[in-house]
């Protein structure tokens, strides 16, 4: 396999599933829900995330070129599993954080939204567990960024109607229980 398309298609996964759920797709949710414009709400959420995702990429590139590459794995691995775990705790829009005070517009109010959302969320950390792991920081970041995308583009459309049908809790449990799957396989392959 070329050597982008390992880093693409992992980042690609671990972040769609980690983003199951989480806040930035309720906010995906409110958002469609208050604009009824799905096309400005799609770009905003591409634009905050490659701008956030970019970054957290970087910083896990620079960590894992901090000379303690023999731990990485390690490390990478560990943080799966807890993401895996941490998937299962529900994420709630915390109060005023879902509101609208000044409307800037879809566009402007995703982005800004989408990126402050993001800060220290799961996807911001497997983002960085993946700059880490991988030494390549493109294939990390556009894998992230359609990771996201696939996750939240749905949820633009189609999340009210999904979710009337299958519990967020049944998707949370599926979620979590692959991620774990991630983190333990590459602890098995680690142990090998």
């Amino acid at each position: 396999m070329p050597p982008f398309f390992e880093p693409f298609l992992h980042s690609t996964t671990l972040v769609a599933l980690s983003e199951i759920g989480d806040k930035t797709q309720l906010l995906a949710l409110i958002l469609a829900a208050r604009y009824q414009k799905p096309a400005p709400i799609i770009f905003g959420i591409f634009v905050a995330t490659l701008i956030n995702h970019a970054f957290a990429a970087w910083v896990g590139t620079f960590v894992g070129g901090l000379g303690i590459e023999a731990y990485m794995p390690w490390l990478v691995a560990i943080a799966f599993i807890g993401l895996g775990l941490w998937i299962l705790v529900p994420d709630k829009i915390e109060e005023g954080e879902g509101e609208i005070k000044k409307d800037y517009g879809p566009f402007v109010t995703t982005t800004i939204m989408f990126f402050l959302a993001e800060m220290g969320d799961k996807t911001q950390i497997a983002t960085v567990a993946l700059g880490a792991q991988y030494d390549n920081l493109i294939a990390v970041v556009f894998g992230t960024t359609l990771g996201m995308m696939l996750a939240n583009v749905p949820a633009v459309f189609f999340g009210d109607k999904v979710l009337k049908v299958v519990p967020m809790q049944y998707i949370r449990w599926a979620a979590s229980v692959m991620f774990v799957g991630f983190g333990v396989w590459q602890v098995v392959e680690l142990l090998r």
